[in-house]
């Protein structure tokens, strides 16, 4: 529903919590009043303005959270625990401060309760408040943002992803790779892969803490590791033993020698990421915006990093560039060159087509 719709089912208390909040001049025995002087209050773009410019960061990211939620109802848990990854702080606060984001929210004219018995309890936000607010935030992003020419050379890796996948497992089918005592190919082996795929990259050292990317990603570089964990996935391969194993149904997917879908190989990086990156889908919209012309890869950390929480050693910087980026470039949504001031992106065409119809969210 949008705006309109939920206000004229909010009960008065909020429509009078919410004109108080935005010090509305309207009669406040007055539902219609309320209603109306609510719908130009918060439908201006004087709103949108003040709501980017006196925001906290958290309250930011709570709202960027809200936008990119595709659910229709949301319960308080929901929000709660939204509000709680917001908060970059290293120690989290309690559930009686997310409950205030929550209630300020209320008050804000952002979350309102379902109109039904069997919804009452639940929250929504207006879908016309999204878009505006993400259009805001889009406009908002751009502004810090250095674009480039296009790069001599640039690199762009279309649907290698899909074919090195098909690399992958008539590897195993003809190989039958032995596994060491921690579930992964030898070295020997893993090199031997590498040296057929059409990405090649080095073989990871030892030392270093890897975990939260998939479980493949402590022992295989994070492409080649991507690719094991969605053949595990979808039963192509198994560890059976100390073997690894192609089985009938990843022989099927031999036999017909089709490539998979790259946007099911890039919807389930998402979900394989999310544990790491909450808030991936929301960033992977920001980039497809930020460059759809090339962009310095400087300028997007700067417009972007106050969106991406650390993950352990993992820095803002790093799980832009190595998580998020590279991946992107990996499954097709973007290219990557060298320009004046350093490494660039564009989107593709195919990766821009995917992120703004939403078919990554499905």
């Amino acid at each position: 529903m949008n705006l309109a719709d939920m206000l004229s089912f909010a009960d008065m208390s909020q429509l009078t919590a919410i004109a108080g909040r935005y010090r509305c001049e309207c009669k406040q025995n007055s539902k219609h009043d309320l209603i109306q002087t609510l719908l130009i209050t918060l439908g201006s773009k004087d709103f949108m303005e003040a709501q980017l410019r006196e925001c906290t960061q958290d309250d930011l990211r709570f709202l960027n959270t809200l936008l990119f939620d595709e659910r229709s109802y949301l319960t308080l848990e929901d929000l709660l625990a939204a509000a709680r990854a917001s908060s970059f702080e290293t120690q989290p606060g309690t559930n009686g401060g997310y409950r205030e984001t929550v209630t300020r929210f209320k008050n804000g004219g952002w979350l309102f309760n379902g109109a039904s018995q069997h919804t009452k309890y639940l929250f929504q936000v207006p879908k016309d408040l999204k878009e505006r607010f993400r259009d805001r935030m889009a406009a908002r992003i751009k502004e810090g943002l250095e674009i480039s020419g296009e790069p001599g050379v640039y690199r762009e890796e279309g649907e290698l992803a899909a074919a090195d996948l098909l690399t992958l497992l008539r590897f195993v089918l003809e190989n039958e790779p032995e596994l060491n005592l921690e579930g992964a190919m030898y070295r020997r082996c893993q090199q031997q892969l590498m040296n057929g795929l059409h990405i090649s990259e080095p073989l990871l050292t030892k030392g270093g803490w890897r975990f939260g990317y998939g479980r493949a990603c402590e022992h295989y570089p994070p492409r080649l590791a991507l690719l094991y964990d969605y053949a595990r996935h979808r039963r192509w391969i198994a560890e059976e033993g100390q073997r690894l194993k192609l089985t009938s149904l990843g022989a099927a997917v031999l036999d017909e020698a089709k490539y998979e879908s790259l946007l099911q190989i890039f919807s389930f990086w998402l979900r394989l990421y999310k544990g790491a990156i909450p808030n991936l889908p929301s960033l992977v919209y920001w980039i497809s915006v930020s460059a759809y012309d090339w962009v310095t890869v400087k300028s997007l950390k700067n417009a972007l990093g106050w969106l991406i929480k650390p993950f352990y050693y993992d820095d803002a910087d790093s799980i832009l560039e190595k998580r998020i980026l590279r991946m992107m470039l990996h499954l097709g949504m973007l290219r990557m060159g060298e320009g004046d001031a350093g490494p660039v992106i564009k989107m593709t065409t195919w990766g821009m087509e995917r992120v703004q119809s939403r078919q990554f969210l499905l």
